[in-house]
């Protein structure tokens, strides 16, 4: 990879053009005066004259030459290592048909709660690009949408496809935690996380989320746990009889209780987002408290290309400047 240290001298060479166009219209202070226009026409004939008015190009040459070594052309030759940051991050979304109601906004505009809990979610993973992470929806049932990864763009792509009515409808917190932490159990990873979000109440599923708590607890994985949503009655899209979609408040609950004791009983945090904003500040709040040193090993070499530059162009310039004082040489 070739680059520039100083790479602003470059704007130097648009000056040449410019001095070309000055020079031609100007043209050059006659070395000799004619009392007929036949004689110049006849000298003009001679080969060594016509040469002669190449030598002009070569001053832009040599110029352009000594603009690009003074820019210092430099080849880089060099590898990086980043090491993984030693936390493994599993994220569990609710994709239950409570995540329809449209009491959070993006972009200033009310949209249903998945699509804001997705929005928010890409940006975590972008911030944490040397952490492993995976995916769990669930709603009846949980199901995995991607399993633990670096390649994050590729994780991206599977969260855009996370969609409502996936599964059986229901709120199963404790398999979903369960589902996660069976994903981490095996890894050798010195920091273990899952991140739970649920808009409601747990009544599904064969894994109370107490039971998984404890198994949590044990394998050295903690869970951060977010309740999402407003509090009493959020705006749920419905159709009529019509078939018109059309708003009308339903009663939502979040199980606060059951979440904070989940993640007091595993070593994580219990957070409450009622909107968009707090939303984005409970992850912003999980990836600060679980950040780790990152390890980056960076080995480059630069060779100075300035000599291919720099030895044409003084042999150019000189070339021209031998030619002007010897065969080429103009009378005074």
């Amino acid at each position: 990879m070739i680059r520039f240290l100083q790479p602003e001298l470059l704007w130097l060479l648009l000056l040449l053009p410019l001095i070309a166009l000055w020079r031609g219209r100007k043209g050059t202070v006659a070395a000799i005066e004619f009392s007929s226009a036949e004689t110049a026409r006849q000298v003009a004939r001679e080969t060594r004259s016509r040469v002669g008015r190449w030598l002009p190009m070569l001053r832009l040459a040599a110029a352009a030459l000594l603009i690009l070594a003074l820019a210092r052309p430099q080849l880089g030759r060099g590898t990086t290592e980043v090491q993984a940051s030693g936390v493994d991050i599993v994220l569990a979304v609710d994709v239950s048909g409570s995540m329809q109601a449209m009491d959070l906004t993006l972009n200033d505009q009310p949209v249903d709660r998945l699509t804001v809990v997705k929005s928010v979610i890409s940006k975590f993973i972008e911030a944490r690009p040397n952490d492993r992470i995976g995916l769990v929806a669930f709603a009846g049932a949980p199901y995995l949408v991607s399993p633990l990864t670096l390649d994050h763009d590729w994780l991206q792509q599977n969260l855009d496809r996370v969609k409502l009515g996936m599964v059986e409808d229901g709120t199963a917190v404790g398999s979903a935690i369960a589902t996660s932490v069976n994903r981490l159990r095996d890894q050798p990873s010195k920091s273990k996380l899952v991140v739970l979000l649920t808009d409601g109440v747990s009544n599904a599923g064969a894994i109370s989320p107490e039971m998984a708590a404890e198994a949590a607890k044990v394998l050295g994985v903690k869970v951060y746990t977010i309740g999402a949503g407003a509090d009493g009655e959020a705006p749920m899209p419905v159709k009529d009889d019509f078939g018109q979609t059309r708003l009308m408040m339903a009663k939502v609950d979040v199980d606060e209780e059951s979440l904070a004791k989940v993640a007091q009983e595993t070593g994580g945090k219990f957070f409450r987002a009622t909107d968009t904003e707090s939303l984005k500040k409970v992850y912003s709040e999980i990836d600060r408290l679980e950040k780790t040193t990152q390890t980056v090993k960076k080995f480059e070499r630069h060779t100075e290309l300035f000599a291919w530059a720099i030895i044409p162009g003084l042999l150019v310039f000189g070339t021209g400047l031998v030619l002007e004082q010897t065969r080429y040489r103009r009378l005074p």
